[in-house]
């Protein structure tokens, strides 16, 4: 089992978490990345069904991850070859200063509202927020890019989005929905009135709404490469 997660919560005492995590996922026989953060957490590791359940408990434990929401994916190897536990300055990196989804996100639509305003033809700008390759191996279809080599990149590139789109229904989107946590708040900082971002982004809607408006692939960074919405 294939296990991803954020939340948003600042954090203190890092070192002493980075300790803490590391000793659940290796009781669990994890294996895969753990980013810790003041600003929070992001994790994608894999393993036994009955080990990431006991992680996944043990996490939840912990007051600041008491509400966690995990995706889940099976496959029949282990895409991870190890475990890491590392402290980062940010567990999404945008280097836009001033955004803080913990205390100012941007609102969210869900895959069903999403998938049922493309079915009804509405007027919605879908925006990729992940890099080129990604996009490459599968997006939805009429979505726009921004060509971005890496999310670093986004805030310079949302500065030059059509001003048309400035009272236009966006919805950014990308794998997991970490990064549209922090490209959908910039946006609305920018001038652009009216911006969702899709909750659990791609990974969410294919579990829930299957490939529906939805082309290829999406990719994903272990040693699957890609996957298909069923």
């Amino acid at each position: 089992v294939n296990v991803s997660a954020y939340r948003f919560v600042p954090l203190d005492d890092l070192e002493r978490r980075r300790a803490t995590l590391r000793a659940l996922a290796e009781a669990s026989d994890l294996r895969g990345t753990i980013l810790l953060g003041s600003e929070g957490i992001n994790l994608f590791v894999a393993g036994t069904r009955q080990g990431v359940d006991r992680f996944i408990a043990a996490l939840r434990a912990l007051e600041p991850f008491a509400d966690l929401e995990t995706k889940e994916s099976p496959a029949s190897l282990r895409p991870f070859r190890r475990l890491r536990v590392k402290l980062k300055p940010e567990i999404i990196a945008c280097g836009a200063a001033g955004i803080d989804p913990a205390r100012d996100p941007a609102p969210r639509v869900s895959p069903e509202q999403l998938r049922a305003w493309l079915d009804a033809g509405e007027d919605v700008v879908l925006l990729d927020t992940r890099n080129e390759y990604e996009v490459q191996l599968g997006t939805f279809r009429r979505a726009h890019h921004l060509a971005l080599r890496t999310f670093r990149d986004f805030p310079a590139a949302a500065t030059r989005l059509p001003d048309a789109w400035r009272t236009a229904r966006i919805v950014t989107f990308c794998t997991g929905g970490i990064r549209c946590e922090k490209a959908a708040p910039l946006l609305r900082r920018a001038g652009f009135a009216d911006v969702y971002q899709l909750d659990g982004g791609i990974l969410r809607y294919f579990e829930r709404c299957g490939g529906a408006h939805y082309d290829g692939e999406c990719f994903v960074f272990d040693e699957r490469v890609g996957l298909l919405p069923d």
